[in-house]
């Protein structure tokens, strides 16, 4: 294993966090258990396993090194390289049994990884129940994206049947000197980041106009989490897409348009007026692809319609706004604005860090993001998950964070909250479930 620099991207995400908002993903699988012992097997069997995978092995430090002509030093970056001291045993932990998983997930997100080492963890909890257990992983961003963090917790569990991947064909190297046949297309591209740039700073600004966000959304740091899931059969979802037309993403995201106006009327913040701005993650990679290292994330903004009293309405509104999104492309639009890392050098991540995570408010007011997952089953010893609820970093100065995969014919809905700010997880993830019952209602004849 060799080091490598981190993408501009992922250098991003290294410098925002604080002890407050730390940037790490998170996913909790439920498993059934044979035995009251097969978590402890589990631990057993992660540990084992992380030892022999690469990519676990890496962590991140800073980094001083040429990058070639065009781009001579990098000052004030990081890369990621193999620890020389790596212990599985580190990273791999078995918990007390617990009753409620979500509730032991939420205290354990809120903790930061130790940058010093490999920035993951696998927290095992076994069930008070003695045939269930769990296992939260949390992956730093700057070490994986969704994909890229798919790809490393499935190295850890057992072998899937999955097809064989085809080979790329790869780019010739031209070493550290460019081609000067490809300078004017250089040049022309350089032109294009620039045109790209100022549409997408244009976008960002015209984002923060019009309607209001809702102060539940926003709430000074508090550093607490807590964590709910809820579970959603896809076919309910297929028959409102197929009454409706537009995609399952457009449906799951009206879901949560809808839920958030339940909410914010039980709470008695009210939702008249408000329409937040939602940051959709778009994926600038194939899931057969997942495997290069660094972030390849782009993404749409949208105003959700949690003012429209109307289900079906607000789903029209949200298919409306994703196909204008599609037809932008993830290149452009304000959700794009994650490009826009390519063009600042490494020492402005370093010293701007706090300020860019700061200004995440002013861009967006809440992330849902889909986390896809193989349509196969997912083992660990032999036992099987059944459910899986993904969990999204929260940016500074935002309350709420929702992120969707769906397994097994079920779409699981991963919520993560300031928990300060939101003490009431449980009623919004509740009107997830009531949303979707009221939109398969409005479809019926």
């Amino acid at each position: 294993m060799t080091s490598d620099l981190l993408a501009p991207l992922d250098l991003a995400f290294w410098n925002i966090e604080s002890a407050e908002h730390p940037m790490h993903l998170g996913a909790l699988g439920v498993f059934t258990a044979h035995s009251p012992t097969a978590g402890a097997h589990a631990a057993d069997l992660l540990a084992a396993r992380a030892a022999a995978v690469p990519g676990l092995r890496m962590r991140i430090r800073d980094a001083w090194q040429p990058r070639g002509l065009l781009q001579p030093f990098s000052f004030g970056g990081a890369a990621r390289e193999p620890a020389p001291d790596f212990d599985p045993l580190d990273h791999v932990r078995l918990h007390a049994p617990t009753a409620d998983f979500q509730a032991t997930a939420g205290r354990l997100m809120e903790r930061p990884l130790e940058r010093g080492r490999p920035p993951w963890e696998a927290h095992v909890l076994p069930g008070e129940d003695g045939v269930s257990f769990a296992v939260l992983f949390k992956f730093h961003h700057a070490l994986a994206d969704g994909l890229r963090a798919l790809t490393l917790a499935a190295a850890v569990l057992d072998p899937m049947d999955m097809p064989a991947r085809k080979p790329r064909p790869q780019e010739p190297s031209h070493g550290r000197l460019p081609d000067v046949r490809r300078l004017p297309g250089l040049v022309r591209g350089a032109l294009s980041d620039v045109g790209r740039a100022l549409d997408i700073g244009a976008s960002v600004a015209v984002s923060t106009l019009g309607m209001r966000s809702s102060d539940a959304l926003t709430a000074e740091p508090s550093g607490t989490r807590r964590t709910a899931g809820v579970v959603v059969d896809i076919d309910d979802v297929h028959v409102v897409r197929k009454a409706v037309g537009g995609t399952v993403n457009d449906v799951l995201i009206a879901v949560v348009a809808g839920a958030l106006r339940r909410w914010l009327d039980e709470r008695g913040d009210g939702s008249e007026g408000v329409a937040p701005r939602a940051l959709i993650p778009v994926s600038k990679r194939r899931p057969r692809t997942a495997h290069p290292q660094g972030n390849r994330l782009s993404g749409y903004l949208i105003r959700l319609p949690v003012d429209d009293p109307d289900p079906l309405r607000r789903l029209a509104t949200v298919r409306t706004a994703m196909d204008r999104n599609k037809d932008l492309g993830p290149n452009r639009g304000a959700g794009a604005v994650a490009l826009l890392a390519d063009h600042v050098p490494a020492l402005g991540h370093r010293l701007g860090g706090p300020l860019v995570g700061g200004a995440a408010r002013l861009w967006f007011d809440i992330l849902v993001t889909s986390v896809p997952l193989p349509g196969v089953a997912l083992k660990l010893g032999g036992h099987q998950v059944t459910e899986v609820y993904p969990f999204a970093p929260l940016a500074r100065g935002q309350s709420l964070a929702i992120a969707i995969s769906t397994y097994r014919g079920r779409v699981h809905y991963g919520l993560v909250a300031d928990a300060k700010a939101v003490p009431d997880l449980d009623v919004l993830a509740r009107a997830v479930s009531e949303e979707v019952e009221t939109l398969i209602t409005a479809c019926a004849p």
